[in-house]
């Protein structure tokens, strides 16, 4: 194994991928959220740099091959869990995550059984933007829960009516209420969005991938 630059920051990718979860573990909400937000950016960061020093320095490798995908889908899949879970199995974050978990395992599986001719399955141009697309609709959500428990916070106590006075302006926002509203409501808005184009992208990757495999799988030389 070659350690340099490129496979360690792999490496920490694919540490960091439970740490998101670890982060619900030992820390309370919503500073959870925000160190579990800060970890993924972060992490998901490393997933361009790697790859770029590596061809930069001209030190790709076997072993940086295999860990960068196993990395990014353990990312996206532990990410979406505890963003699934967190939500109350919300359906509009629910079957989307279940779509791209399913593709996830599914071509994983499909390269483990094409063994040598998995090199046909080659990542596209359109794979790395679903993967871009996931990673940005993660983080989204991860700040759409902080939003959701600074105003639960602030707002503890308070009844409705007062709630929509200031949301409205009619009672002064002492406490920020309305841009942790905005925030939670468009980040929320925003975040379910891009959840639902990586889901599309996923999909037609997968099928991608599904139809240039069917020559092997059918026994076609």
């Amino acid at each position: 194994m070659t350690w340099n630059l490129p496979n360690i920051l792999t490496v920490l990718r694919l540490l960091a991928a439970p740490g998101v979860a670890i982060m619900f573990l030992y820390f309370t909400r919503p500073w959870a959220d925000w160190f579990a937000l800060v970890l993924f950016v972060a992490a998901a960061l490393t997933d361009f740099l790697d790859g770029y020093l590596a061809r930069a320095w001209k030190q790709e490798s076997k072993l940086g091959a295999m860990l960068d995908p196993i990395a990014d889908k353990a990312m996206v899949i532990i990410a979406l869990l505890v963003i699934t879970g967190f939500s109350g199995m919300n359906p509009w974050i629910l079957l989307p995550a279940t779509l791209i978990m399913f593709r996830e395992v599914f071509v994983s599986g499909l390269r483990e059984f094409l063994g040598d001719t998995a090199g046909t399955l080659k990542v596209t141009n359109l794979a790395k933007w679903k993967t871009t697309m996931q990673m940005v609709a993660i983080a989204v959500l991860f700040s759409t829960g902080a939003f959701e428990h600074y105003f639960g916070m602030q707002s503890f106590g308070m009844d409705n009516e007062i709630i929509a006075g200031v949301l409205s302006g009619d009672i002064p926002d002492e406490l920020g209420l309305i841009w942790k509203y905005n925030g939670m409501i468009w980040s929320w808005y925003i975040g379910i969005s891009l959840l639902w184009v990586a889901a599309v992208l996923t999909v037609v990757t997968g099928w991608d991938y599904f139809r240039k495999a069917m020559p092997y799988l059918k026994g076609a030389k």
